[in-house]
């Protein structure tokens, strides 16, 4: 695995890549990096980092279809002890009503853009992930938190509720139940907590690295069959959103779009070869 250069390390966001070699090592595919690293405002959600994050994605997304290289994308912090701490509390104040209502459909945007990449993401909470941080790491696939991290949707402690997804993305994740209690009492919780309850896929000690453990997972994602992987997420975001009925309709839509693929006829050569594969993305 080989690192590759940041593009630009004192912008307040940023993306650098992660080069996987596949199969025989001469054949590379990517994992891509949005590295937060506003140190001043505590990765807080910006106008500037909200639509540098926005731009990054739709890049990232063209160059995705362009050559389809980029199979993992993982969000991380720069910073120490911080992930993302929520809204720009200094920006919001000068806003009327009306700018707040439309700013919050500019960070709702953000993190259904993130939701939408078609290949998996995964949030790296090395550091406090707070109100709209939360949201969008909610807004990824995977979520590993450092066990030290505190986490928590505590917007009703400023008298207000998550306005980019939270209310509904968490209680989609860890049950209607345990997403009201979160809410209504606005406490964080430490990343073995978070682990506990579903919030977090992964947990690792504090002297860890949520940032290598997501690059762990990523590598291993990226080997596998690159169109299957986008069918498979398409699969379950959008069954889980309809009755089982209906979602079983859509898992057997997906699983004919890959019958005749090139993919699936190397990995049945593969697997008979006893060789590992080398997927192409046909």
């Amino acid at each position: 695995m080989r690192h590759m250069s940041a593009s630009c390390t004192s912008s307040a966001v940023y993306e650098s890549r992660i080069e996987v070699p596949i199969a025989d090592n001469n054949h590379n595919v990517t994992i891509a990096v949005i590295n937060l690293n506003d140190n001043e405002f505590r990765n807080a959600l910006s106008k500037n980092l909200v639509h540098k994050m926005l731009e990054i994605l739709d890049r990232l997304r063209l160059e995705q279809v362009e050559n389809d290289q980029i199979r993992a994308l993982i969000l991380r912090s720069t910073i120490p002890k911080i992930f993302c701490a929520g809204a720009n509390l200094k920006e919001r104040q000068s806003m009327s009503n009306v700018q707040v209502e439309s700013w919050l459909r500019v960070q709702r945007s953000l993190m259904d853009t993130i939701s939408d990449f078609p290949y998996p993401t995964i949030a790296a909470i090395d550091g406090h992930a707070l109100g709209g941080g939360l949201e969008m790491a909610l807004a990824c696939d995977i979520r590993v938190v450092n066990e030290k991290a505190k986490v928590g949707l505590v917007e009703t402690s400023w008298a207000i509720i998550p306005g980019a997804g939270g209310t509904q993305r968490l209680a989609r994740l860890i049950g209607i139940a345990q997403a009201k209690e979160h809410i209504f009492v606005a406490e964080p919780v430490n990343g073995a907590e978070a682990a506990r309850i579903g919030i977090a896929n992964h947990v690792v000690s504090g002297e860890g690295s949520s940032f290598d453990k997501a690059v762990e997972i990523a590598k291993k994602i990226c080997i596998r069959g690159p169109k299957a992987l986008r069918l498979a997420k398409s699969a379950i975001d959008h069954g889980s959103q309809t009755s089982l009925d209906t979602g079983l309709d859509i898992e057997h839509a997906y699983y004919a779009q890959l019958l005749g693929s090139a993919d699936r006829a190397e990995g049945m050569k593969a697997f008979v070869e006893k060789r590992k594969p080398l997927y192409t993305g046909d």
